[in-house]
């Protein structure tokens, strides 16, 4: 049965690196309409870009690439995970759990655009601010500031899946109520951490990053209770059905 379980996990995992590869593949072909996109807007489109290296375009290309393949990967990986762990569950709970996967695609959206749109733009402007204080010359190359972006993005955009990914684990009965709670300040810390590492370091920054991630965090709570509590009702009727025919 160990054999057996090793074998479906891995078959999931080389599924799981076959839609990254095929996404990324896929994304090649849009990589120059996403950066004309974002040339035409600012930040973008209030500074230069430059290459500091023949070898700069390409690279970008790929990393924008897989940057964009994240969109697919996320939801299918989630996909992957109820693949894997349906057969322990009853039909009902198959069927809930599969409905996550399109809440994961839209909340990574919403992600994205709050990452791109919101916090992005305040700390390029915190950088530019003390750049110009300095008396320095903005002369930014592409990888650099791609990497800045994408430092921020994507650490913002997976932290929206957090949500989606709590009523999964609980509806998988690996996770419930009681161990968030108790884990409720260790929690805190790592997400106020995360927006401090990803945000300009002042202190409207840190807390315009932080609050969304801890109610994220408490939806993720409330979520998990209302998954746990419908779990405990079909397990308190399936044991009077069974206590019922016994008798």
């Amino acid at each position: 049965m160990y054999v057996e379980h090793l074998g479906e996990l891995r078959k999931r995992l080389f599924w799981i690196l076959g839609a990254f590869l095929v996404s990324m593949i896929a994304a090649l072909f849009v990589v120059g309409d996403v950066l004309h996109f974002l040339r035409g807007r600012p930040p973008a489109s209030l500074v230069e870009w430059n290459a500091f290296s023949p070898w700069e375009g390409v690279r970008m290309y790929m990393y924008i690439a897989a940057a964009l393949s994240l969109v697919v990967a996320v939801p299918f990986t989630m996909l992957q995970i109820w693949a894997f762990a349906k057969k322990g569950l009853r039909k009902s709970e198959q069927k809930a759990a599969l409905k996550y996967v399109p809440a994961a695609f839209v909340l990574l959206l919403v992600g994205f655009a709050f990452a791109y749109f919101v916090v992005f733009p305040m700390a390029f402007r915190f950088t530019t601010s003390m750049t110009k204080n300095l008396g320095l010359v903005e002369t930014y190359g592409i990888a650099q500031y791609f990497t800045f972006l994408t430092n921020i993005v994507v650490p913002v955009s997976l932290a929206f899946e957090l949500p989606v990914l709590v009523m999964l684990l609980t509806r998988l009965r690996v996770i419930n109520p009681g161990l968030l709670g108790k884990m409720r300040k260790v929690s805190y810390m790592v997400l106020v951490f995360i927006a401090c590492m990803i945000s300009p370091p002042e202190f409207f920054s840190h807390i315009s990053v932080s609050v969304p991630f801890i109610l994220l965090y408490e939806i993720s709570v409330l979520m998990s209770k209302l998954v746990y509590r419908k779990q405990m009702q079909m397990d308190a009727g399936t044991k009077d059905r069974m206590n019922y025919g016994s008798a």
